[in-house]
């Protein structure tokens, strides 16, 4: 029994050039969420209450969720018809021009600073539009399909490790000013450009006499006719889209826990720690029976560390509820995105994950803004309850909405299972990638 993390994944080079932009990316995304949630949230204190504060926070999730939700089915079929590498680097480009453009913030007075925070979070949201597709497009095509899960292991290790230095980074530097973080975050787009502009990635294949807009209804016929994927994608919407708390951190770092900026990159932090925990031991023993139980047990407890951080004025106490959240949902996120990388063929990759991330999107992004919208009026303590009795609830919906997803026992049998009961009709390619 391997009692350490397996290397094998990381003899194909291209991958290695891949998971180290992904990283560097993720890290630097993250440094630039908590800059502009607490420079956001700072200048709408100055004169409007808490409640109306976190609404601001709600908004600028807004203003990143409506170029994902505008445009990810158009970056779906661009990531299936044109070269996923180039699209990654395009987008990589401007998210570094835009990361770098924040630092002017710091020299503009606070309340005219916060139109520009908007602008800039509408950008790099029409950025996140376009490069998750052929991301996740891309990388199953730079290791054998044997070793899939494993490099998806390691995709959710690095993400949950970046996760936890970039926000905890952020929020330290950002004590020497918000411009060192913008710099920092931009700095390190730019070495992610030039790590992917190493990897020797396959020619691509795009899809023959293809339509822009029957490129996208195939992908969604191929979702609503696949129940695992539908279910899987689904599920991770309601959840988090009502379960998150993270948009209303920087309430609770300032007004509830009185922990400031550095706190609330620790805040930030504490969900990707106990998540890198999972994955790390995901990479040397992954999960192998009863997947889908696993599962919704996972999101349960999602939902029960939720409340108790909602619940929850002790700092030390907050931070153990979010980084157990944060276990909790590295479970559900590697069994969800084992189970659709599995049952989707190349050819429709980029499709597929333009839609699971409009879902991963909405939840996340649109999620933010429906917590300041319940924070405006349930108060910030009030939402986070809200979130996480739902997810509770939810978990339970879905075993019966989707019994495929409860009953799933082996990742690997997933191929066998859609054979069997998906209608021909929706299993393009299905033969072609066994």
């Amino acid at each position: 029994m391997a009692s350490v993390p397996s290397l094998r994944v990381f003899r194909h080079s291209a991958y290695r050039y891949y998971w180290i932009m992904r990283q560097l990316t993720s890290a630097g995304r993250q440094m630039t969420a908590v800059a502009i949630g607490w420079q956001a949230y700072e200048a709408a204190r100055l004169s409007r209450t808490i409640e109306e504060a976190a609404l601001i926070l709600g908004l600028i999730g807004l203003a990143q969720f409506a170029p994902v939700f505008l445009l990810s089915l158009v970056g779906g079929q661009a990531a299936d018809r044109f070269d996923r590498k180039l699209i990654l680097l395009t987008a990589s480009g401007v998210r570094a021009l835009s990361q770098g453009a924040l630092i002017l913030t710091v020299f503009m007075p606070a309340e005219q600073s916060l139109p520009y925070l908007f602008f800039i979070s509408g950008v790099l949201g029409t950025v996140n539009a376009f490069t998750p597709a052929a991301s996740s497009a891309l990388y199953p095509t730079l290791v054998p399909r044997s070793e899939l899960p494993m490099a998806i292991a390691w995709n959710s290790l690095g993400f949950q490790c970046a996760a936890i230095a970039g926000p905890a980074f952020g929020g330290f530097i950002y004590a020497l000013g918000p411009e060192y973080v913008h710099g920092t975050a931009s700095l390190m787009s730019l070495i992610a450009i030039m790590s992917l502009s190493f990897a020797k990635t396959p020619k691509h294949k795009p899809v023959e006499n293809a339509r822009g807009v029957s490129m996208v209804i195939d992908g969604l016929r191929y979702i609503r006719d696949n129940k695992i994927v539908l279910g899987a994608i689904s599920l991770d919407l309601v959840v988090v889209f009502f379960g998150g708390a993270i948009a209303l951190l920087p309430v609770f770092a300032k007004d509830i826990l009185g922990v400031g900026a550095d706190g609330l990159g620790l805040l930030r932090a504490a969900p990707a720690v106990g998540a890198a925990f999972v994955a790390l031991s995901f990479t040397i023993k992954p999960l192998t029976r009863n997947i889908g139980k696993w599962m919704f047990a996972a999101i349960v407890v999602y939902g029960a560390s939720t409340l108790i951080f909602g619940l929850s004025n002790i700092f030390l106490l907050s931070l153990v509820a979010l980084g157990v959240g944060g276990s909790a949902d590295m479970i559900s996120v590697y069994v969800r995105s084992s189970l659709v990388q599995l049952a989707t063929p190349d050819e429709m990759r980029g499709r597929v994950s333009s839609v699971s991330f409009i879902f991963i999107s909405a939840s996340n992004e649109l999620g933010e803004f429906e917590s300041g919208v319940a924070a405006r009026f349930l108060g910030p303590i009030g939402a986070v309850i809200l979130g996480g009795t739902v997810a509770i609830l939810t978990a339970g919906v879905w075993t019966r909405l989707f019994p495929q997803l409860w009953n799933a026992d082996k990742i690997e049998d997933t191929e066998t299972f859609l054979s069997q009961e998906t209608p021909q009709s929706s299993r393009i390619g299905a033969v072609k990638a066994s």
